[in-house]
């Protein structure tokens, strides 16, 4: 049996730094939460409001994206059996960093700590823009042309309507079963920032 070929694009420097923080990418989200959570902040409803609908609009993006690559995503192990370019895979590359990109972005604005915004996205362009090297090289060592002409295709971050509307399986149901741990976080954040905002706000 021969050994995969590795392509350039995987051996980069910048895709073995990306490398480094996909390993690690569970605690990326720490410091989006952190500051808007310990940092003071002007919680208001509107800002809630405004926040809550990047939040659905983020958790759409996640669900349609594992409804249609399945619960153990594309790029999680060499030993993928596809690319997944049908659904939202076929707007945009990455709709998972997407979607966490929204969701990170509610919670900013409801916590009222505003000036972290712009931080926050510049941290995220940076760290999620090296991980994607890596994911990105990888699946150019796996399917080689296949996804040069995706890749070509298709953005990677800001999705656009597809020339072309491929079609292929989703199941809804198993993504929804799969983001249960993620909504059981958004709550415990929700009470997290009542509590600052009812007793820790020094109003």
């Amino acid at each position: 049996m021969t050994s995969p070929t590795i392509s350039s694009a995987e051996q980069s420097r910048t895709a073995r730094v990306g490398a480094f923080l996909f390993r690690f990418r569970g605690f990326l989200p720490v410091p989006f939460l952190l500051i808007p959570l310990l940092v003071p902040g002007q919680q208001t409803r509107i800002g809630w409001l405004i926040g809550a609908l990047f939040v659905l609009a983020g958790e759409t993006m996640r669900l349609a994206g594992v409804s249609a690559a399945g619960t153990v995503t594309r790029r999680r192990s060499r030993n993928v059996q596809r690319l997944v370019t049908y659904g939202i895979f076929a707007w945009v590359r990455n709709p998972l960093y997407v979607g966490n990109l929204l969701i990170w972005t509610g919670f900013v604005i409801g916590s009222g700590v505003l000036w972290f915004l712009p931080i926050a996205i510049a941290l995220f362009a940076v760290e999620y823009s090296l991980i994607v090297r890596y994911e990105e090289g990888v699946l150019e060592s796996i399917f080689g042309q296949e996804f040069l002409a995706y890749k070509a295709a298709t953005p990677r971050w800001i999705p656009m309507p597809p020339k072309s509307r491929p079609s292929g399986p989703h199941d809804l149901g198993e993504a929804a079963r799969s983001e249960i741990s993620t909504f059981a976080q958004y709550a415990a954040l929700a009470v997290a920032f009542w509590i600052k905002a009812r007793f820790l706000s020094g109003s």
